[in-house]
């Protein structure tokens, strides 16, 4: 730490020098990666600023990744939805990350039921939500041996 006075202020100055492994755990400590950049802070977009140029991969997937979400975003019919997730498959292949891969086996096993989101926008989250409330419920109680009785304990907590 340095001290000085500035302008009739005393001010108290920090530098911290950094590693490559410590500065970009210092970066990646705030998670701008996940967040859009349009819901950034000044400071996060500085962070990522620095991160981008530094590695430039890591932002053309950043990139990819938020192309994604808008595309989910965006109210569009089935019909523009599949061209916009076209697009995005080639994008993706070529920037050749393996992680994408994934998503777009994913996207390829399941494809029709992913474009009938764009249909009416309706996802199966409640039943999905359902299903993990019976598991912890099922959990609680270390198994189920008499199933009737457990079915009229779920109609009772869910009803």
């Amino acid at each position: 730490a340095r001290d000085g006075s500035f302008g009739g202020f005393y001010v108290k100055v920090q530098i911290i020098y950094y590693s490559d492994k410590q500065l970009v755990r210092y970066l990646l400590n705030i998670p701008i990666l996940t967040k859009h950049k349009s819901k950034w802070t000044e400071s996060q977009k500085l962070r990522a600023e620095i991160i981008f140029e530094n590695y430039p991969e890591l932002k053309k997937a950043y990139e990819l990744a938020m192309e994604l979400t808008d595309i989910y975003n965006a109210r569009s019919i089935k019909d523009a939805a599949r061209l916009k997730l076209a697009r995005w498959f080639n994008e993706v292949e070529k920037l050749g990350a393996d992680n994408f891969y994934t998503v777009i086996d994913t996207f390829k096993t399941h494809y029709d039921t992913i474009l009938n989101f764009f249909v009416n926008r309706a996802t199966n989250a409640n039943a999905e939500s359902f299903n993990a409330k019976v598991k912890a419920f099922r959990a609680q109680f270390r198994g189920v041996t008499d199933i009737p009785f457990f079915l009229y304990r779920l109609m009772k907590l869910c009803a």
